[in-house]
């Protein structure tokens, strides 16, 4: 009994102290930006006076509004296309046990292996050529693309594990190939579509280095893209560039709160599928 509650207490600390190490940070940056502007805080000092006003000065010198707008359109176009390529080519690959399957699931078992910092010099040349350099699209095809090793692989890890008697049947009745994709296992694979869904849209909104690289104009980029041009303007006042570091990372926040419980579930079936 001894021995069982040092371990729950150790295992209780040690997760303490790595919530801890993981919020300071973000405790930090919320407590610099309530600085006033122009200052150089030190420390997690809470500052006598706040200046809430930094974060609507903030929102006007980075023009959220457009950078908004801007995501949001970058979000709804890449989240919907994605899960729809990756829901048949998962079930393709994992139910219907296309030829050469086995390869097609390697070969997008590779696509997880590569260094996202290697693509990018060949993205950027790809886009000049084909005319979509310093635009949204610029952003959007490249992420689709990015996000289909993965999310195939996701999908194909609930299609595989899919009872074959319900395809069986289905077929006994009469379903064809669509219907059994679309009226049977569609809606089977909810819960694995909408946990996609919400990682890819997290993914596709926090997305930084393509955007940076690949478009100039920062109303053009995704809200953490605009980061870098809102350092290269504003790296002396460290508050301003804290309270929009917060106004960029909130919409990520609220998203997890909303649905953490899907987010957390996403993360464990992934963990014990396959």
């Amino acid at each position: 009994m001894r021995v069982a509650r040092r371990e729950l207490y150790a295992g209780r600390t040690f997760l303490a102290a790595l919530v801890a190490i993981t919020i300071l940070p973000f405790v930090s940056i919320f407590t610099t930006a309530l600085h006033p502007s122009g200052s150089v805080p030190v420390g997690l000092s809470w500052p006598a006076n706040p200046q809430w006003g930094n974060f609507i000065e903030a929102f006007k010198v980075a023009n959220m509004t457009a950078l908004l707008a801007s995501s949001m359109f970058i979000v709804l176009t890449v989240v919907p296309v994605s899960l729809v390529i990756s829901t048949m080519a998962g079930f393709a690959i994992g139910l219907l046990r296309i030829p050469g399957a086995r390869w097609l699931l390697l070969l997008f078992v590779f696509g997880l292996t590569l260094p996202f910092e290697g693509i990018i010099t060949p993205l950027y040349f790809l886009a000049r050529q084909i005319g979509i350099l310093n635009t949204r699209l610029a952003i959007v095809l490249p992420l689709i693309g990015l996000f289909m090793p993965f999310a195939v692989f996701w999908m194909r890890a609930h299609f595989v594990n899919m009872p074959d008697e319900i395809s069986e049947a289905a077929r006994v009745d009469g379903a064809s190939t669509w219907d059994l994709f679309w009226r049977i296992h569609v809606p089977l694979a909810r819960a694995p579509i909408v946990s996609l869904g919400i990682l890819t849209s997290v993914w596709a909104w926090n997305q930084f280095l393509l955007a940076l690289v690949l478009v100039e104009d920062p109303t053009q980029r995704t809200m953490a893209g605009a980061l870098g041009a809102f350092q290269g303007h504003y790296a002396t006042d460290i508050p301003l560039l804290c309270a929009g570091t917060i106004l960029i990372l909130l919409p990520t926040l609220v998203v997890f709160i909303l649905f953490q419980r899907q987010v957390i579930a996403a993360l464990l079936q992934g963990s014990v599928k396959g």
